[in-house]
């Protein structure tokens, strides 16, 4: 497969392992299951690791100097990009969302460990702003001699999207080696796009009975079933494949979004509490909690029905919860 033959380079801790959840799918009547991607390892873990040992590679095959992305404070993206451009000898610099904080917390600690440079952007501004001043910072490396590598908001593209297409041939082969069938759904997060876009074409070809899910913890300009379905085509495009997606055929939940981007919900907050206590999971406000709060919203009002067998894709995450230890624990 075409997939083989796509530079990559080995970042993650791979395979992640499959954890059945019985006792929170027993209280929500179906058979839940989680795909441990906040166990791939490299820079702290999260699927940004997948997106990055195809991204990377491309970099280091150009003789990249600086890597330049975005995200919000606590991006689990940016964290993972610095840590990447440090394992190959480039600089990282991070082009945030939101006001220079007062204190490090979180993934913008680990930013900080790892050396990034970040400029933060007015949220009210950042994206009129973003693009240009990522093509502000790469066009200032240029002028040292210093090759610059721009990554998009999440590592969302159809190179990026290689890390999931990959990720759901591995699940195959982990639930044919476990003798399980396919799951009739697969339910992740939503920011970008990449990881979905990825999954959407991976199912097509190893799982098609599969129903891909993703639950949205953002808004979109552009709707996110006609970005992902113009990803899934580009990428399916760089594979070789003549299969082709349009707009429908993209299930995107927007109920969970909650505030907005990186504001916790109340949903969101309650699905961390729940997974923590009854499966011993950890999950985040940003990403997890929403896309939890999703599974558990969509099968208590039936829309995943009663005894599907279904698998959440733990995009990672950890470092995101302890900004957020007041609201985490009001009452307490």
């Amino acid at each position: 497969m075409i997939l083989d033959d796509l530079p990559r380079l080995r970042l993650g801790f791979l395979p992640t392992p499959v954890e059945d959840l019985t006792t929170l799918g027993a209280e929500l009547g179906i058979s839940l299951s989680v795909k441990r991607d906040d166990f791939t390892g490299f820079g702290g873990g999260g699927n940004k690791v997948r997106k990055l040992e195809f991204l990377m590679a491309d970099a280091v095959a150009q003789g990249v100097k600086v890597v330049i992305t975005t995200g919000g404070h606590q991006s689990n993206h940016a964290r993972m990009t610095a840590a990447a451009a440090r394992k190959f000898g480039m600089k990282p610099i991070l082009v945030l969302r939101g006001n220079r904080p007062a204190s490090w917390q979180g993934n913008l600690l680990l930013d900080h460990i790892l050396g990034a440079e970040v400029d933060f952007l007015d949220p009210d501004a950042y994206f009129e702003q973003v693009n240009p001043q990522m093509q502000k910072r790469a066009a200032e490396a240029e002028a040292r001699g210093e090759k610059a590598y721009i990554i998009p908001l999440g590592g969302a593209s159809a190179l990026g999207a290689m890390g999931y297409v990959n990720a759901i041939r591995e699940l195959s082969q982990q639930y044919e080696a476990m003798g399980r069938p396919a799951p009739d759904y697969i339910c992740a997060p939503v920011g970008s796009g990449g990881t979905l876009a990825g999954m959407v074409v991976g199912c097509s070809v190893w799982w098609p009975s599969t129903r891909v899910v993703g639950i949205a913890v953002t808004g979109s300009a552009v709707p996110f079933s006609e970005r992902i379905a113009v990803m899934a085509n580009d990428a399916a495009a760089l594979l070789g494949l003549g299969t082709r997606f349009a707009a429908g055929d993209i299930r995107i939940e927007t109920d969970y979004i909650g505030p907005g981007y990186s504001i916790p919900s109340e949903a969101g907050n309650a699905a961390i509490l729940r997974a923590g206590r009854s499966e011993g999971v950890l999950l985040d406000p940003v990403y997890t909690g929403k896309g939890m709060a999703g599974i558990i919203g969509l099968a208590e009002r039936g829309a995943i029905e009663p005894g599907a067998d279904v698998l959440f894709v733990h995009c990672g995450g950890t470092p995101a919860l302890f900004p957020f230890n007041e609201m985490l624990t009001a009452g307490a």
